[in-house]
């Protein structure tokens, strides 16, 4: 017990980052779990939380949270808020972590204990559980994601990946420990392929340049609670902005999912051209495609209720996540033009 207890001591500083733009009902809530785990794991922390330009009560609600360090900026996008969270930071290690999510009360604990028995795992990407309950929007979410990286959901367990496996494996800020110095080394190799910053994808490409200097761990022990939009419209809005982001995070990276990107835009011109031309047919086909959209859904792992979800907005999502990626090629090709 004592050589475990002194080990834990060498353990690094951490602080963690969270970007926040008109959440006043999650963000004391998503700090007030952040400070009872770490209470749990003895491991204190900064909590740094970067105000993105909100507009309603969210400035209040900030001001009520006592021993947090706030900063403001104008409304800049939620990579420029990391990172001026993460330049801000002291904490050798920064935890990155989103106003929605509520971390599990055991997760610093786990990862205290990871650090001290094995300090070259210094890299984790948190396991993110989603509550679908009641909540269609966050179904669907869920059941995506039990297709995309059901090498993992399929089986959650204690794995590693690099920049060959970077696109089977869940990852993204939502949270996402690493040291400070790598954090501001991969942001400062970012260039978004978009002018505007706030539409840059702030994760994806960040993190693969972090996979290809070394590995990124996850496992279930390092858990927390994502709370997903919870009405049509904030659904679609978000979805929208996924799609455009989509561009910036992958369309310059070779491998599956860009694949993936050129062969859906192909399939659903074609798509058009025959629900035009031959319209009973371009209906079989499509209802044909939406049944095997569910089965494949189901045999990845997604609960009924989850694959319910998915068949029920699939259309709408496909229209609004593709609209979203036309904007975002056009967004791209007329930097492309500039320069």
């Amino acid at each position: 017990m004592t050589s475990r207890s002194k080990s834990l001591d060498n353990v690094p500083t951490l602080s963690i980052v969270i970007p926040v733009y008109n959440e006043p009902d999650w963000i004391g809530r998503s700090v007030g779990a952040l400070r009872t785990a770490l209470a749990r794991a003895e491991w204190p922390a900064q909590i740094v939380v970067v105000d993105d330009g909100s507009t309603d009560e969210t400035p209040k609600r900030l001001a009520e949270l006592g021993d947090v360090t706030v900063i403001s900026q104008e409304n800049s996008g939620r990579f420029a808020a990391r990172l001026n969270g993460v330049q801000a930071a002291h904490g050798e290690l920064v935890l990155l972590i989103d106003s929605r999510v509520i971390i599990d009360e055991n997760s610093f604990v786990f990862l205290r204990e990871q650090l001290a028995e094995h300090p070259e795992r210094r890299v984790w990407n948190g396991h993110i559980n989603t509550d679908t309950r009641g909540n269609p929007y966050a179904g669907f979410m869920q059941g995506l994601v039990s297709v995309g990286w059901r090498r993992y959901t399929a089986n959650p367990r204690l794995v590693s990946f690099g920049a060959d496996e970077f696109d089977s494996y869940p990852k993204g800020t939502t949270a996402f420990l690493a040291p400070r110095e790598t954090l501001l080394r991969a942001a400062k190799s970012f260039e978004s392929l978009f002018d505007d910053p706030r539409l840059a994808s702030d994760d994806t490409r960040m993190l693969r340049s972090i996979a290809e200097e070394q590995r990124i761990w996850l496992a279930p022990g390092f858990a927390a609670q994502y709370n997903s939009r919870d009405s049509l419209k904030k659904f679609v809005k978000h979805v929208y902005f996924r799609g455009t982001t989509f561009v910036d995070s992958y369309l310059d990276s070779p491998g599956p999912v860009r694949n993936a990107l050129f062969g859906a835009g192909v399939l659903g011109v074609v798509g058009l051209f025959v629900l035009a031309k031959f319209p009973k047919i371009g209906v079989l086909l499509g209802l044909t495609g939406w049944a095997a959209a569910g089965v494949v859904v189901r045999r990845s792992g997604a609960t009924k209720d989850q694959t319910f979800a998915v068949m029920r907005l699939l259309p709408l999502f496909a229209a609004v996540f593709g609209a979203g990626v036309v904007r975002g090629l056009a967004m791209a090709a007329k930097k492309a033009v500039r320069k």
